[in-house]
């Protein structure tokens, strides 16, 4: 329900009303605005200056003074016309005063009140109320109770969730019952004694008939409590079958790690750039870790299988990455940049026998003053300038 309102003159009025859809698909109101019209008059100036407001306020004029300009434009003529009236009176008597020794200051005084006259012109105000609203949808909840059961529905899937959780720790308790009991008889039979496995398989049967009877309908809570107790006594047994599983493999791992840097230490044209004492200690260090996985792997072959291991897998991953840590660095060291030539200054070039007789010639010097040749030189069809 919109309202009560109540218009300020009694009249009719325009009611603006805001509609909406919520995410459920209902309509509702959202806001409602009485919007009212009035009339006020806004005084305006008649001079000169006041002609930018006059512009402005005949922008703002409504209908009805549009309606009514042809009166009003009469009755403003009739204004003019007695105007000019008492301006023409004014100016005779200004004449007349002049004559009989008056100041003209008084006549423009007069005529300057007359242009200052004030005139009001009639402009639309708009006035917005709020409305009060009272929602009420037919045939829908109220509030309290649309809240309530929204309540109750995140209550209900609370617990929804809470028993699917539930029925999921309960199958894994009965899934690691049958898995575990046809394990120990196979891929498990040789990590285990005889009396452990019996022991286990009695408590894995106790825990499957529990299932079936007082745990049928038991909480999160006491599925999983179960679990961890029958763990205690099956990841030990899974543990050994892992443990053999993967010794193999992380023993091959540091044996290829011995040979690749013991080899590359003991080789003499492609490492021959690094010092003889690090290359020692390569083969030391390789030595040491090969001796260490010797010991190690006769201790636990001498163990049966159902025994803890001596020696776990990552032991020997932890030895393979200290060996490599230790030789990485030393064997890939780079080879030196090799040392450049001295560079040769250019040879001067002898002169030859004819420029140095030239020369000799320029200088005025006789062939008995020149220097005697260090080699023979075929030299005799050359005649010198003395000479001739």
């Amino acid at each position: 329900m919109i309202g009560p309102f109540q218009t300020s003159k009694g009249e009719k009025a325009k009611l603006k009303v805001r509609v909406q859809l919520d995410k459920h698909g209902i309509v509702f109101v959202d806001s409602a605005t009485m919007i009212e019209e009035e009339e006020i008059e806004v005084p305006v100036s008649s001079g000169k200056e006041g002609s930018k407001e006059d512009k402005e306020t005949a922008a703002m004029e409504t209908d009805d003074a549009q309606n009514n300009g042809a009166s009003a434009a009469g009755d403003n003529a009739d204004v003019n016309m007695q105007d000019a009236k008492s301006a023409a009176g004014t100016a005779t008597a200004g004449t007349s005063g002049a004559e009989n020794g008056f100041p003209e200051a008084e006549d423009k005084a007069a005529q300057m009140e007359t242009d200052a006259k004030v005139k009001t012109v009639r402009k639309k105000k708009v006035k917005k109320t709020e409305v009060p609203i009272n929602e009420k949808i037919f045939g829908a909840l109220p509030r309290a109770d649309l809240q309530k059961a929204t309540d109750e529905e995140f209550e209900m899937a609370l617990q929804d969730r809470v028993m699917e959780e539930t029925k999921e720790k309960k199958n894994a308790v009965e899934a690691y019952v049958y898995d575990m009991r046809n394990k120990l008889y196979e891929k498990y039979q040789a990590y285990v004694t005889e009396s452990q496995r019996e022991e286990l398989t009695l408590k894995l049967q106790t825990v499957e008939d529990w299932l079936y009877d007082e745990g049928e309908d038991e909480t999160k809570g006491v599925y999983i409590a179960k679990l961890e107790e029958l763990k205690k006594f099956g990841d030990p047994i899974e543990e050994r079958y892992k443990e053999d599983m993967e010794r193999g493999r992380s023993i091959d791992e540091l044996m290829y790690c011995i040979n690749s840097y013991r080899t590359a230490a003991l080789s003499k044209d492609k490492y021959d750039h690094i010092d003889i004492a690090d290359k020692q200690k390569v083969v030391s260090e390789c030595s040491e870790a090969e001796t260490w996985l010797s010991d190690k792997k006769q201790q636990q072959d001498s163990l049966p299988k159902h025994a803890n291991p001596l020696v776990l897998v990552a032991d020997i991953r932890r030895k393979t990455e200290t060996l490599d840590r230790f030789c990485r660095p030393i064997m890939t060291k780079p080879r030196p940049a090799p040392a450049k030539p001295p560079t040769q200054s250019p040879t001067q070039p002898q002169p030859s026998a004819e420029a140095q007789a030239n020369e000799n010639a320029t200088n005025g010097a006789t062939p008995e003053d020149q220097a005697p040749p260090a080699e023979p030189m075929e030299t005799d069809n050359i005649q010198t300038p003395e000479s001739e």
